[in-house]
């Protein structure tokens, strides 16, 4: 019979190369607890509790799958974000905690200004900024885009996860043709594909092997090419002094401060996430 010391060594001496200890520790954890039912506490308080035949063969085929550098979140089939559960698959990306501070500061301003607000996202996804300002929003109306088939279907199912209505819709900010009932918005808040090539080189294969590339990537030559239609979208989709938030390439925040200026925005501000880096902008409409 293995213990849960064992499985943890297992997987430290099988992932040696793939993550470092610090993640491979992490990882075990949450699989351990997915598969035992056992709190993080419990695994952690007794490692030398005994584990099932039944749950050593799904850790095994976990393991197996993780070798290959496929996210856990994938293999699980859900992640937490903003404190909520979202289903995900190789149709949307793995929502980032950097995200949840652009939540963040999105609820912030909306309560600050007292706004009754009537939102946007752009570029969706598996819906986690969406559902989650709705979630803390309750009276606003949230719409949600994405060009992506697959995505919509599984933000659709994180709505009715999560037990709010976003009204979610297929199209494309390259091209839009959106028209929603409620056409003047409070609020846009859109998290783009921006990573371009150079940032590639940077990345763990877990990211760019598995996760869907029309949600990363840019064009080189291009890579502000969604900002400039979000912005131009924004200006006549906004209601005057309405507010846009954007995700945004951490190389690329004076380019992009510099895009929304030219366009007329006002009031611009860049801010840093927790680990210092340029990774959002707010901007009012006029």
């Amino acid at each position: 019979m293995k213990t849960i010391q064992d499985v943890f060594a297992v997987f430290k001496q099988t992932l040696n190369g793939v993550y470092d200890a610090n993640e491979t520790e992490a990882l075990t954890l949450l699989v351990v607890n997915e598969i035992s039912g056992l709190s993080k506490a419990q695994i952690k308080a007794f490692p030398e509790k005994e584990i099932t035949v039944e749950q050593v063969e799904s850790l095994n085929k976990i393991l197996i799958r993780l070798q290959t550098g496929e996210p856990v979140q994938y293999i699980l089939g859900y992640t937490e974000f903003y404190g909520l559960r979202f289903k995900v698959n190789s149709s949307v990306l793995i929502p980032r905690p950097e995200t949840e501070e652009l939540v963040e500061w999105v609820l912030n301003s909306a309560n600050d200004k007292h706004l009754n607000a009537n939102i946007l996202d752009i570029g969706t996804g598996s819906g986690c900024i969406a559902i989650s300002l709705k979630k803390n929003l309750p009276d606003a109306l949230v719409s949600a885009i994405d060009i992506s088939t697959g995505a919509l279907e599984i933000a659709k199912q994180n709505a009715d996860l999560n037990e709010v209505k976003v009204d979610f819709i297929q199209d494309d900010i390259l091209n839009s043709k959106l028209d929603i009932e409620h056409s003047k918005f409070n609020i846009i808040i859109s998290n783009p594909p921006y990573v371009t090539l150079y940032d590639k080189t940077q990345m763990h294969t877990n990211v760019t092997d598995f996760e869907p590339h029309s949600a990363l990537f840019v064009p080189k030559d291009d890579p502000l090419i969604f900002y400039k239609a979000i912005a131009d979208f924004a200006l006549n989709s906004l209601i005057t002094g309405g507010l846009l938030f954007l995700e945004i390439n951490e190389s690329l925040g004076n380019e992009t401060v510099g895009l929304l200026q030219a366009k007329g925005f006002k009031d611009i501000e860049l801010r840093k996430d927790m680990s210092g880096r340029d990774r959002m902008v707010r901007g009012t409409g006029i």
